[in-house]
C-alpha cells in the first residue's frame, strides 16, 4: 500500500511539473530547478520517480502530444483545460516508459489524480483517451 502513495504522490508532482513548464512555458531544467527549490522534504523515492516520469513526458513531449492528439479527434492540446492536457501527458509518459506498470493501474491513478485537480467531466473525457492511447501503444 505504501508504494501506490509514494507513486501517486510523484504522479500528482509529475502533472505540477508539467503544469509549471506549459503554462509558464519553461524548459524541462528551469522546471526541475525552480520546482524542486521549493519541495526540499520530498522523500527520495518520491522524487526519483518524479524526475524520471517527467524525464520521459519532457524528452517524448511531440510523441505523447501526437498519441494524445491521433485519441482527441475534436480536440486540440491547446484547446483542452491545461490541467488535463497535462494528466494526460503524465500518464502517456507511463504506458511509453514504464511498460511494464499495467496500463490499467496508470489509467487509474490518471483519473484519481483527474478528480482531485480537475472536473467531473474532465474524468470520463480523459478515461476515454488513455483508454484509447493504451490500445494504441499495445501492453
Amino acid at each position: 500500500m505504501a508504494k501506490m502513495g509514494t507513486r501517486r504522490k510523484s504522479r500528482e508532482l509529475v502533472l505540477q511539473m508539467l503544469f509549471q513548464a506549459d503554462m509558464g512555458k519553461q524548459t524541462p531544467e528551469l522546471v526541475r530547478k525552480t520546482f524542486w527549490a521549493e519541495r526540499t522534504n520530498v522523500e527520495d523515492e518520491v522524487r526519483g520517480f518524479a524526475d524520471d516520469l517527467f524525464r520521459v513526458a519532457s524528452d517524448r513531449l511531440l510523441e505523447i502530444d501526437g498519441l494524445i492528439g491521433k485519441h482527441t479527434q475534436h480536440w486540440r492540446m491547446d484547446r483542452m483545460a491545461t490541467v488535463d492536457r497535462n494528466v494526460l501527458r503524465g500518464a502517456v509518459a507511463e504506458f511509453l516508459g514504464y511498460p511494464a506498470t499495467p496500463h490499467a493501474v496508470v489509467i487509474n491513478e490518471a483519473l484519481e489524480i483527474a478528480r482531485k485537480f480537475s472536473t467531473p467531466e474532465s474524468v470520463q473525457f480523459i478515461n476515454g483517451v488513455l483508454d484509447s492511447v493504451g490500445k494504441d501503444v499495445g501492453p
